[in-house]
């Protein structure tokens, strides 16, 4: 099969496309043949080092795939699947190759709603936001901001969050972003200054927020003093582009007696995220979730340009996907 392979952590340039073996389950496990494979950031930062408490190489790098089963269970051969979750691309072989092995349970039943290409482009981000989100308790009346609402996890919080019952607005850095969530149903915020993030989430929510998501890092002190007595606020990023420490208002944390709570999709392994996956897949075939934004689609073979792409900052969701599945 054709894999993109990496054999050493650190540059892109330890990135290249071979010839593997084809992989052969064992008891318990699957193959899949990966008919589409999203690429996150996550991926490119693995090969670039950013994980060594997690990756193994020489390591075949991806998370998300959507594909077909052709070994492990009988009555699960031949059938569309969707899959993520920690130990693929780290700890064992990733899903940016031809073919994929992993436990049998990790591999939940596709919506029949989504082509491989839209299943593929859900993993990562919409496993990450509904992480948060649970545990922020959302649900019926409860009000809900997502910070970076135009990023992948932050669309698929806003798009849980509603599907989940919450109401949901977008915050983001520019108008021409806000209009396009606009244009989706969604309720926008343009960011300014941060010490006048509190009074734009007050135009919205007279007492504050009951749960922000914050997925860009940048605004962890703002909603801290956006959020309502007992909120929550959700953090998928290290503050300030990667710095370790940031400037936390501590008082007004402990005065509204709010809970942080860290999102970290690499403690889900397979088996719990395709659990999480079954649950999607019922919200998208009964049209409570809507399909994912439309990804760009690359082949395998431009797989080498698509992690420099994403390295270099390009903002929109990738999938690597085969011919036929375009």
């Amino acid at each position: 099969m054709q894999a993109l392979v990496f054999d050493r952590t650190g540059d892109l340039s330890a990135l290249t496309l071979a010839e593997r073996p084809d992989p052969v389950a064992g008891p318990g496990e699957a193959v899949v043949e990966v008919m589409a494979a999203g690429l996150n950031p996550s991926d490119v930062k693995n090969v670039l080092g950013f994980f060594p408490a997690y990756t193994t190489p020489p390591r075949i790098p991806g998370r998300d795939f959507a594909g077909v089963l052709r070994q492990g269970p009988p009555e699960l051969i031949g059938r569309k699947v969707w899959g993520t979750g920690l130990g693929l691309g780290f700890t064992q072989d990733g899903t940016h190759a031809d073919f994929v092995k992993l436990p049998a349970a990790g591999c939940a039943p596709m919506p029949a709603k989504l082509s491989f290409a839209e299943a593929a482009a859900c993993g990562v981000p919409y496993t990450t936001a509904y992480d948060g989100l649970v545990r922020a308790g959302v649900g019926p009346g409860k009000n809900l901001v997502v910070i970076g609402g135009n990023g992948a996890v932050g669309r698929a919080a806003l798009a849980l969050g509603k599907a989940m019952g919450a109401r949901v607005v977008a915050a983001v850095r520019r108008q021409a972003q806000a209009e396009k969530l606009d244009a989706l149903g969604y309720e926008t915020l343009v960011l300014g200054a941060p010490d006048a993030f509190a009074a734009l989430v007050a135009q919205k929510y007279s007492g504050g927020a009951d749960v922000i998501f914050e997925t860009t890092g940048a605004w962890l002190p703002a909603a801290v003093r956006a959020c309502a007595k007992h909120g929550s606020i959700c953090v998928i990023a290290p503050p300030g582009a990667g710095q370790l420490t940031v400037d936390f208002p501590v008082l007004d944390f402990y005065r509204r007696g709010l809970t942080l709570i860290g999102v970290n999709s690499l403690l889900h392994d397979t088996v719990a995220c395709a659990k999480m996956l079954t649950t999607f897949a019922g919200w998208f075939d009964s049209a409570a979730l809507p399909p994912p934004p439309r990804a760009e689609s690359r082949p395998l073979s431009e797989g080498l340009a698509a992690y420099a792409e994403v390295k270099a900052g390009f903002s929109e969701k990738i999938v690597l996907v085969r011919a036929e599945a375009r």
